[in-house]
């Protein structure tokens, strides 16, 4: 069929259109082989944007479309939508990405529009090639994985449970509540824990559709979105594991605290004076606030302790520890009215809601506030010396203390790396699972039918843990209660022909997708494992694999334009 391509170029706001002459990279395309219409628009994933596409592919016969704008990782799946309602097929969409790989990183007018031209032009010139293709379906075992029963998981495995589905929940310890059952209060309402977590897990313990694992962890994962198999072994040698088949799985594997061991100079572990957080939680709850048997005067917390930290690779805020600390600087003055607390920080931010409210209910009710970066603590004495640059004053001062409590941020579990060896995930350089899309899709992860919930993902607090674990249930829902899943069509597949078994295809591929044929000895590749990466395809010595989508003749077609402009 000959091709009958639209282009559109975006603004992005300000963001292209500021170092890129759309107007001219629209007249440009205009005139090139087999582009029927160009547009440029502000905002092409907009309604009003889409629209556009959609409206053109029904009045003019397109059958490619060309979107020159953001990274295809924003919004392909948008664009590909917006084209099939329009009834253009979906693989015969193709991106230009004039803003991180154009606008973004080239200042001068003249050479961003060039570029962005050249870009173009490939990406037409590729659309002119592109083939058809369709999605196919495959069948959805009822049921889900939950692993970690902390609150995110807890919450999910409930929502999931709720909606009629079975679901395993396996859990390392040999209780359920993670680290919030750690906790006395929360924030901002210093409400016992105790008021509400022990209903929650008697709930999932009682649930008819929840199985729970405690002293258990996942050891092996294969199959693919809604057919999953799972190997659960018991921590303890000796009892037989289990099997287990189900469509989704969540993941809310939790964090663990920073241990402020790697932060000698704070003197933990060294002085009974100093103590974390976590710690002070379990001595709130039992009554006890006393050092070496007697009561402190002086208190003193120390904020960002393991976070915001180059040096030690923890660049990243904890998001809570402001928090943490307002709360417990709050219940110390109310058990210790006598006592002077003060909250040493480089700065405070108060995540969620009520938050700046009550960072000022700590300071209405006597805590005081001093900017200033800690470097040491010694001992002087029956009590410790903290040594601070007051970033205000820009001088040090010595603050003596009777205790101090350092807050400790959160970083990812070991268990997390486990996991994504198995599952095969990305993690963000911080180390925590990496979501699909950080804003459209933010409880996926970049395999289909696993989803993340909780502090796996990144530092929350129990608002935001509940609130993405409940997403990761609803998104886990989908496969499940439509019993079939959608299978991306965009994959390798292997001529049997041409192949020669060599099994390098099977070494090469992260995702398991092909394996050799016992009975014919060639390789076959599994289309819903299968993500179209290509490693296949680059590494069968006999040529027999071809990647739909990224054929030679539409990878040719690009390099053509480009060599060639």
């Amino acid at each position: 069929m000959k091709p009958r391509i639209g282009v559109y170029i975006c603004h992005c706001g300000t963001n292209v259109a500021a170092t890129v002459d759309v107007e001219a990279v629209t007249e440009f395309a205009a005139t090139l082989p087999g582009v029927v219409i160009a547009r440029h628009y502000t905002y092409m994933c907009s309604e009003p944007g889409q629209a556009l596409i959609k409206e053109d592919a029904r009045t003019l016969g397109l059958n490619r479309v060309v979107v020159a704008s953001c990274s295809p990782r924003m919004h392909e799946p948008t664009f590909r939508a917006a084209s099939h309602e329009g009834g253009v097929n979906p693989y015969q969409v193709e991106m230009a990405n004039i803003r991180e790989q154009c606008s973004w990183v080239h200042p001068d007018r003249h050479e961003a529009t060039d570029k962005a031209k050249a870009l173009v032009y490939a990406a037409v010139m590729k659309a002119a090639h592109l083939e058809p293709l369709e999605e196919r379906e495959a069948p959805v075992t009822p049921g889900a994985l939950v692993i970690g029963g902390g609150v995110a998981g807890l919450v999910a495995a409930l929502d999931i449970a709720d909606a009629g589905f079975p679901v395993h929940l396996v859990e390392r310890s040999d209780r359920l509540g993670g680290r919030v059952a750690e906790l006395n209060r929360t924030f901002p309402d210093l409400e016992p824990v105790a008021e509400w977590l022990p209903a929650l897990v008697d709930q999932v313990r009682r649930h008819p559709n929840i199985t729970v694992y405690l002293n258990s962890r996942v050891t092996d994962i294969t199959g693919f979105v809604g057919n999953f198999e799972a190997r659960v072994g018991p921590i303890e040698a000796g009892l037989a594991p289990a099997q287990i088949q189900v469509g989704a799985i969540v993941i809310a594997t939790g964090y663990n605290v920073f241990d402020p061991r790697l932060k000698p100079e704070f003197g933990y572990g060294i002085y009974p004076q100093v103590v974390t957080t976590l710690e002070l939680e379990q001595r709130l709850s039992s009554g006890d606030l006393t050092v070496n048997g007697k009561t402190p005067k002086e208190v003193v917390f120390i904020k960002c302790v393991g976070s915001r930290d180059q040096q030690l690779g923890r660049p990243y805020c904890s998001r809570v520890c402001c928090m943490i600390s307002a709360k417990q600087a709050q219940l110390v003055r109310q058990a210790l009215p006598d006592a002077r607390v003060t909250v040493f920080y480089m700065d405070v931010r108060t995540f969620g809601k009520r938050g700046e409210e009550f960072y000022d209910e700590a300071r209405r009710a006597g805590v005081r506030y001093r900017r200033g970066n800690v470097s040491e603590i010694y001992r002087r004495g029956e009590r410790v010396v903290v040594r601070v640059e007051d970033t205000l004053l820009a001088r040090t001062v010595e603050h003596e203390a009777d205790l101090v409590v350092l807050a400790v941020g959160m970083e990812p579990r070991p268990e997390a790396a486990d996991i994504a060896a198995l599952l095969k995930l990305p993690r963000s350089a911080d180390g925590f699972l990496l979501e699909a899309h950080p804003k459209l899709r933010p409880v996926d992860t970049a395999v289909d039918g696993v989803f993340l919930a909780g502090c796996c993902q990144g530092p929350k607090d129990i608002p935001d843990t509940v609130a993405q674990a409940k997403a990761a249930a609803a998104s886990a829902l989908i496969p499940l209660m439509r019993g079939v899943v959608p299978m991306e069509a965009a994959t390798a597949v292997v001529d049997p022909e041409l192949c020669a078994g060599c099994g390098m295809c099977v070494e090469i591929c992260p995702y398991s997708a092909p394996a050799l044929d016992p009975l014919w000895g060639v390789s076959r590749v599994n289309a819903v494992l299968c993500k179209g990466c290509g490693a296949c395809a680059v590494t069968c010595p006999s040529k027999a694999i071809r990647l739909q989508h990224f054929t030679p003749d539409q990878i040719l077609a690009q390099v053509e334009a480009l060599v060639g402009w």
